[in-house]
């Protein structure tokens, strides 16, 4: 899996997984065409890959991907963003170019509530 994960995006992905997964338990993501940046995602911590997904490591972070999330991801960069009002996983996609908002780099917000 070519992508990078932002230190940001790294430590919302370890605290999901230390929270609300067990041991070897990995997130789920979905990703697909979508929104202004091009992609659009949903994602869950899961103890096991479905049925037609793989598992992918990063930095000793498992991701449990599907073929179209595969490709999707090829080349993007996860970051984690947190603001005043929301919080969430974006996309950096440099293969885009949409001109539809006036970001230098096009992104996509997934937000995820989080209670503890």
């Amino acid at each position: 899996m070519n992508v990078t994960l932002t230190p940001a995006a790294d430590k919302f992905i370890r605290r999901m997984l230390r929270f609300d997964g067990g041991p070897g338990s990995g997130l789920r993501l979905h990703v697909s065409p979508g929104g202004c940046s091009g992609l659009s995602a949903e994602f869950s911590v899961e103890a096991n890959p479905a049925s037609g997904e793989t598992v992918h490591e990063y930095n000793g972070l498992k991701f449990f991907l599907p073929a179209q999330s595969r490709l999707l991801l090829q080349g993007v960069t996860m970051d984690f963003v947190e603001t005043p009002t929301s919080a969430g996983l974006k996309f950096h996609d440099p293969k885009n170019t949409s001109t539809c908002s006036s970001h230098s780099a096009p992104v996509v917000e997934h937000e995820h509530a989080h209670e503890h």
